[in-house]
């Protein structure tokens, strides 16, 4: 991989990890359209997702560290409650991850027409949620784990983590200023473990020609990082304006790429 695909790449992953419109679909396409080879990239794509999940912590430092301080009391306090919230809504991509890993790594990579499929999934999701009217409920626990059924179902590449999750909430009548804080904060443990599982199978002794060069795995870490710390914002302040309707039509749009894409390469 060349510094300028790794830069390139680094921008789909920064932007698309936040927008709703789906990182690994993107990513998908991006190696499709540069003609990268999944062997060559496992390094790769665990960096630029370690430097989008420490763009969330940036953002997210000052409610980071109160969850953690008010959790760390021990106490049933609001803090406590919205920690369990967030455990309660891993369960399904636990479950997904522990028993199916191997089995959707296998089938899903590579698959334009799945890629596709997703992608037309993000747009009717993100219309659905975009039309519905507004709501003002808390996040319950029995919404934390709906919640989190969707963003175990975005394991299919094109069906977006972000888009799902927000729109799942906007759909169970969630307001829509804590939706984007809670879709982003649950993320975090899962995307990390994934990493870490990720970062063990690319230094592990059966695993051959998984290291990138030093050189584009740090301009793909660094783009990945600044551009993550601005969609991220971006998309905070996109949900709290109502504005998803747009990316639910360029999940439409994209659905159409990747099926051509499909059929022709």
């Amino acid at each position: 991989m060349t510094v300028t695909e790794a830069v390139l790449m680094g921008l789909v992953q920064g932007i698309t990890e936040f927008l709703p419109i789906s990182s690994d679909g993107h990513l998908e396409l991006a190696k499709v359209l540069l003609k990268l080879k999944d062997t060559e990239n496992l390094s790769f794509i665990v960096a630029v997702h370690g430097a989008t999940v420490l763009s969330v912590c940036v953002v997210f430092f000052h409610d980071i560290a109160r969850l953690l301080k008010g959790f760390f009391q021990f106490r049933w306090n609001e803090e406590m409650q919205y920690a369990l919230k967030i455990g309660v809504s891993m369960i399904p991509v636990l479950i997904a991850g522990l028993f199916f890993k191997d089995a959707i790594e296998q089938f899903f990579t590579g698959n334009m027409l799945l890629t596709s499929f997703g992608f037309l999934m993000s747009g009717i999701f993100l219309t659905a949620a975009s039309v519905v009217r507004q709501g003002n409920k808390d996040i319950s626990y029995l919404h934390s784990f709906v919640i989190g059924i969707a963003q175990a179902l975005a394991v299919l590449p094109g069906l977006s983590r972000s888009g799902s999750t927000i729109s799942t909430g906007l759909l169970l009548g969630n307001r829509k200023e804590e939706l984007a804080r809670f879709s982003f904060l649950m993320a975090l443990i899962p995307i990390l473990g994934a990493n870490l599982l990720d970062f063990i199978s690319s230094h592990s002794g059966t695993t051959t020609n998984t290291s990138s060069d030093f050189l584009p795995l740090l301009a793909g870490f660094v783009t990945a990082f600044v551009t993550g710390l601005l969609a991220c914002r971006w998309m905070i302040s996109l949900v709290k304006k109502g504005k998803l309707l747009w990316f639910g039509i360029y999940c439409f749009a994209a659905a159409i790429l990747s099926l051509i894409l499909h059929f022709t390469c």
